[in-house]
């Protein structure tokens, strides 16, 4: 074999080898990452922030497709999922059930403000509904009016053109009488026909301006349509979040369950003691013959269920309860716990009355309703039933009052409890199941 023959058949050995080389490398396998390494704590960081960040913008133009978009954004930041039994296990099963504890009370605090966000704007979907339906009914009466007045000033126009009227008898009969002060017929005739195209001219502009109106009030409607519509699924989306952390609870033991429900009872007694202590209910001052009337209606609803955005009458969430409860009462106030903090008169804890509104939770996104002696019937959590409860049974923001100008009552008794109306966890989770988020 020449030199020159040799070289090439060892140039092609060496550039297979160069070639084979790498893929070689890049084909082993590296260490995979053990489920135990992703803690339920980062689980639980993953979401947190992302749950209702656009919630509270109520005049949002933008469209429904740059609303999904967003969404789907967010959705993005998940983190992974966690085997409950891994993340559960025996030698971290205290630590493991307080982090569950934490994250099922931060999803839930978000989804209970998700939907009262969207309960609020379908309350105020449901007005602007109704406006523009007002709206366009007084469109059609202008447009009826300016129709009929046209027709009267045609009328008019063509008998004095014609120099005959419904008219001239009479004024025949007023020149008759005193022809001092009698007008000429077609004077007469021609102020009438003035007179109506003042008033067709008039009932023009009405009608452009109720056009105007109705097209503004349409366009509006289409907005907070949209709006709910986006606020809709952002709810669902942290509902459909705060399922998964009830999907691990529902794998815990009895024994962890008893747990869970008792640290959750540390902190409502510990709550309650300190507010005791502060002196803040030293004593209970009579309601309103209005305010007596909400509570009573209260405590006939204990033992309902809880169910997101109900209103009665066979169920209730927190603040279809209050709502519902002041509009038996004879007055109407907001739909929402945001809106009755944001738009109630606020009172001081030491200063309440039954009747009041105690709400909690930063942004006001629970609300109860107070009955006196340090208690208030409240529709918890999902999962639980409408029950009395401490009045510290969640973080106290502050209270507010629908009355502020009622007299209150000479006397108050306490209403009588239904059996078993303090049963089960006041913060909304007991063992006997795994509470459930189906609206």
């Amino acid at each position: 074999m020449s030199g020159g023959l040799l070289r090439a058949v060892w140039t092609t050995v060496l550039a297979a080898a160069l070639t084979v080389s790498p893929t070689a490398a890049s084909a082993e396998p590296g260490p995979v990452p053990s489920e135990e390494s992703v803690p339920l704590a980062e689980e639980a960081g993953g979401t947190a922030g992302t749950d209702t960040e656009d919630t509270e913008d109520t005049e949002d133009t933008e469209d429904a497709e740059d609303a999904e978009d967003a969404e789907e954004g967010a959705g993005e930041t998940d983190a992974p999922e966690v085997d409950a039994e891994t993340a559960l296990g025996a030698p971290e099963a205290p630590r493991s059930v307080v982090t569950l504890l934490r994250e099922l009370q931060t999803r839930y605090q978000a989804a209970e403000e998700a939907s009262e966000t969207y309960n609020a704007t379908a309350e105020k979907l449901k007005q602007r509904t109704a406006q523009v339906k007002k709206v366009n009914a007084d469109l059609a009466k202008a447009r009826a009016a300016l129709e009929l007045s046209r027709g009267d000033a045609g009328r008019l126009a063509r008998e004095q053109y014609q120099g005959h009227t419904e008219f001239s008898a009479y004024l025949r009969l007023l020149l008759a009488r005193d022809p001092l002060r009698a007008l000429d017929q077609s004077h007469v005739v021609g102020r009438l026909a003035a007179n109506r195209a003042a008033t067709v001219e008039r009932l023009t502009d009405a009608a452009r301006r109720a056009d105007t109106l109705a097209a503004a009030s349409r366009k509006a409607l289409d907005q907070q349509k949209k709006l709910a519509d986006r606020q809709r699924k952002q709810r669902d989306t942290v509902r459909g979040r705060l399922k998964e952390v009830e999907g691990l609870l529902a794998t815990l033991s009895e024994e962890q369950m008893a747990q869970l429900a008792g640290l959750e009872q540390q902190g409502v007694d510990k709550a309650q003691r300190e507010l005791v202590a502060s002196g803040a209910l030293s004593s209970t001052r009579p309601p309103t013959r209005r305010g007596g009337d909400a509570v009573a209606y209260a405590v006939r609803q204990i033992g309902k269920p809880y169910v997101w955005g109900a209103e009665g009458p066979g169920s209730f969430d927190c603040s279809g309860l209050t709502s519902q409860a002041w509009s038996a009462a004879g007055r109407a106030i907001p739909r929402t716990s945001q809106e009755q903090w944001k738009q109630l008169p606020k009172v001081p804890v030491s200063a309440l009355r039954p009747g009041d509104l105690v709400v909690y939770f930063p942004k006001a996104t629970h609300v109860a309703l107070y009955i006196g002696n340090g208690l208030v019937v409240q529709a918890p959590r999902p999962g639980t039933k409408v029950k009395v409860s401490p009045l510290a049974s969640n973080p106290l923001l502050g209270a507010v009052r629908p009355d502020p100008d009622g007299t209150p009552l000479s006397t108050y008794e306490l209403p009588e409890l239904p059996e078993g109306a303090r049963d089960g966890a006041d913060t909304g989770y007991g063992t006997d199941a795994a509470p459930d988020a189906t609206p």
